[in-house]
């Protein structure tokens, strides 16, 4: 069952267009990450969604009733939402009092409450600091207290925008930790901005990737990091090999394509003469010293132009009549004895290719 539904959502702060036609659907129960670079709108859009600001145009339904435009509405149901910033402001009072301040506004008796904030801080792990004052935590303790005050009041949507952007990675983890329990356990349905994508794959059912005020592709994360929509997504999660080419012929589901004079076989249903680009992540490319032993249907030939070592990988460029980049351990190199010049062999499943339009 859709809890929201955005439809053609935009905004404008005077002449400056922030988010373009953005359409989303967000299940009860369903954990749904945005990820976009800097920039991109995904804070707006929470604002929105949070029913903080109102778009310039569009809607949003919540439940299927549509509260765009009535003011009662959107206060009832900005009761049912939570939204936890990305720099959330605690109050100069003890952490046990700024998780109950939600229930006291609402008029919660003071026995419920007690048993409500003390489940949430033993959820973050927070309740042997319930007599600390807020304004002493750390970073990550502080985005802490903040989930368990937005939870606290057990909405139905809870959003949060880039909740560990600024912590260091032990913090970073414990918050992510939360949040699992939060999806898992507490079955709350989750809307997330944040611009780490590793982040994005660990705790999403689907993602949606906007750049530029748009939403280019909403999908499973497999859908949106192995087979992306456009250039722009392809570069952004990091498919860093993009070649165009022309499909030349098929075989089946197999389509042959030309990229500088070379053919790669692929999975696609692209027809012959379409103008495509090639999309094959660097960690999907096998490097031998023979192409004899592999069983990929597409080995290309090529040496090494340049090499750079990241510990514990070694990012290998290599020539095969254009440029390729390959991810392999620095163990792997060390015993093939990779250098600058050496004559490798790139092996690539068909299987391990995407292909996309080329406009």
């Amino acid at each position: 069952m859709i809890l929201v539904e955005a439809k053609n959502l935009t905004q404008r702060f005077g002449e400056n267009t922030i988010l373009t036609d953005v359409n989303l659907k967000v299940s009860r129960k369903e954990a749904f990450v945005i990820i976009g670079p800097t920039g991109a709108g995904k804070t707006t859009l929470l604002r929105i969604l949070d029913l903080l600001d109102r778009p310039s145009a569009g809607s949003i339904a919540f439940s299927g009733i549509d509260i765009t435009s009535s003011k009662r509405l959107r206060q009832s149901t900005r009761r049912r939402i939570s939204f936890v910033q990305q720099k959330p402001i605690v109050f100069h009072m003890n952490v046990y009092d700024n998780v109950a301040c939600g229930l006291r506004w609402r008029g919660v008796k003071e026995t419920i409450i007690r048993e409500k904030v003390m489940s949430v801080l033993e959820l973050v792990a927070m309740h042997e600091y319930k007599d600390r004052n807020a304004k002493t935590l750390s970073g990550g303790e502080t985005q802490r207290v903040a989930v368990a005050r937005a939870l606290v009041t057990d909405p139905e949507m809870i959003l949060l925008d880039e909740p560990t952007a600024n912590l260091d990675p032990i913090s970073a983890s414990k918050i992510e930790e939360v949040l699992t329990h939060v999806i898992t356990e507490k079955k709350t349905t989750m809307i997330m901005a944040t611009h780490d994508m590793s982040q994005g794959q660990r705790l999403a059912d689907r993602i949606g990737v906007m750049i530029a005020g748009r939403m280019l592709q909403v999908g499973s994360p497999r859908e949106i990091f192995i087979s992306p929509q456009t250039r722009e997504i392809a570069e952004f999660v990091g498919v860093e090999n993009i070649l165009p080419g022309i499909v030349t012929g098929r075989d089946g589901n197999l389509a042959n394509i030309e990229v500088e004079k070379q053919n790669i076989e692929a999975i696609s249903a692209y027809h012959e003469g379409e103008r495509v680009y090639v999309l094959v992540r660097p960690e999907d490319i096998t490097l031998s010293l023979s192409g004899e032993s592999s069983s990929a249907r597409n080995n290309l030939v090529g040496r090494i132009v340049k090499m750079v070592s990241v510990e514990p990988l070694v990012r290998i460029e290599v020539d095969c009549g254009f440029h390729l980049l390959a991810l392999i351990t620095n163990r792997s190199s060390e015993e093939m004895g990779l250098t600058i010049g050496k004559k490798v062999y790139c092996s690539i499943k068909a299987s391990a290719i995407s292909i996309i339009k080329r406009w």
